[in-house]
């Protein structure tokens, strides 16, 4: 019996030992399970298909005035009449404002009653100096009276004409700086004229599309003014160099719609649609970390997410073509790489 009592306690201590054994197991597997749900990251993935890539280049531009000219008085005086106002159409040569011209004019006549009477003068001594009339010195001093007064009439018939201030360029007066009895001098700006019969569009390219197009290359050009309706334009001025943003500016020609015209200052859409569409791989851009310059993503191998760089082609607001480092079905992370690292173990959200 005393045998019986000791077997059995020794089973007992061995059963209660086991069972501790066994909790602690339970225990640990559950703190490793909820370790590694504590360490694995939840994101969202989507794959890398192959889609057609559309090369048009589209950007926003400004439309600008084919000429916009500023008309500066190059005499001085008092204004006696202006003959424009803005809004009027002009044509090349015509008047915008007229100075006060009367010393002016009666320095032009006399100038050139001058220029006259020693033109006259040449050509008689001239014809007496081939008969031996009139000495070397004489008809020498002749040529010289006659040059004097040349000069003198050419000044004098400039400065006259100078107080008709008129535009070099056909268009519309844009603004007027001057009325009746302004004091003008030279440089003084009397009106801006501005030729919209034809029109550019100012654009500002990226590297990686300037070298897309050249001059000639015909484009579309739409606006929010009239819904729907595109005007067509041709590159006429591709810079050679970059601005300070690292961007080529680019002018296109526009003829303006009588029906539909346009104004300067407007803004207005540009479409290149001239290159040949192409397959390739694309990923939704929010997969992209980094910039375009190194591009990266976060690729799914397994439970983790593997940081990769890859080679980037056409990007849109939303797509981005790769051209290396990525292959057709494999997933990339969109969602959740601001917790990630290179290898980091995920947990892919449904």
């Amino acid at each position: 019996m005393r045998k019986l009592k000791i077997t059995l306690g020794i089973f007992a201590v061995i059963a209660f030992i086991a069972l501790g054994l066994w909790n602690n197991k339970v225990r640990s597997a559950s703190k490793m399970n909820a370790s590694i749900a504590i360490t694995s990251v939840s994101v969202s993935v989507a794959p890398a298909v192959m889609e057609k890539i559309d090369q048009a280049i589209s950007v926003v531009g400004t439309i600008t005035a084919n000429n916009d000219v500023a008309i500066v008085s190059e005499t001085q005086g008092r204004v006696v009449s202006v003959n424009a106002k803005v809004g009027d159409q002009l044509g090349a040569g015509s008047v915008i404002a007229q100075v006060d011209d009367e010393l002016k004019k009666a320095n032009y006549l006399l100038a050139e009653a001058n220029y006259q009477k020693t033109k006259k003068d040449l050509e008689r001594n001239e014809e007496l100096f081939k008969n031996n009339a009139i000495s070397t010195s004489q008809i020498e001093s002749s040529r010289l009276a006659f040059q004097s007064a040349e000069a003198q009439y050419i000044v004098a018939r400039r400065q006259y004409n100078d107080t008709r201030i008129t535009t070099p360029i056909g268009g519309i007066v844009s603004s007027r700086s001057v009325d009746f009895g302004t004091m003008v001098v030279p440089g003084t700006v009397i009106a801006n004229v501005v030729d919209v019969s034809k029109l550019k569009v100012k654009i500002q390219l990226a590297e990686h599309d300037v070298f897309k197009i050249k001059n000639g290359d015909k484009a579309v050009v739409s606006t929010d003014v009239y819904p729907g309706m595109e005007f067509e334009a041709r590159v006429e001025n591709i810079s050679a160099k970059a601005d300070e943003a690292h961007t080529y500016p680019v002018e296109l020609s526009l003829n303006n719609n009588s029906k539909n015209p346009l104004k300067a200052g407007m803004f207005a859409r540009v479409d290149f649609k001239t290159f040949v569409e192409r397959t390739s791989v694309v990923i939704a851009r929010e997969a992209l970390v980094g910039s375009l310059k190194k591009p990266q993503v976060f690729v799914v191998e397994g439970d983790k997410a593997v940081l990769r760089n890859i080679v980037v082609g056409v990007a849109s607001s939303h797509k981005i073509e790769v051209l290396s480092g990525l292959k057709e079905g494999e997933n990339v992370v969109i969602k959740g790489q601001n917790n990630l690292q290179d290898q980091s173990t995920i947990r892919v959200a449904q």
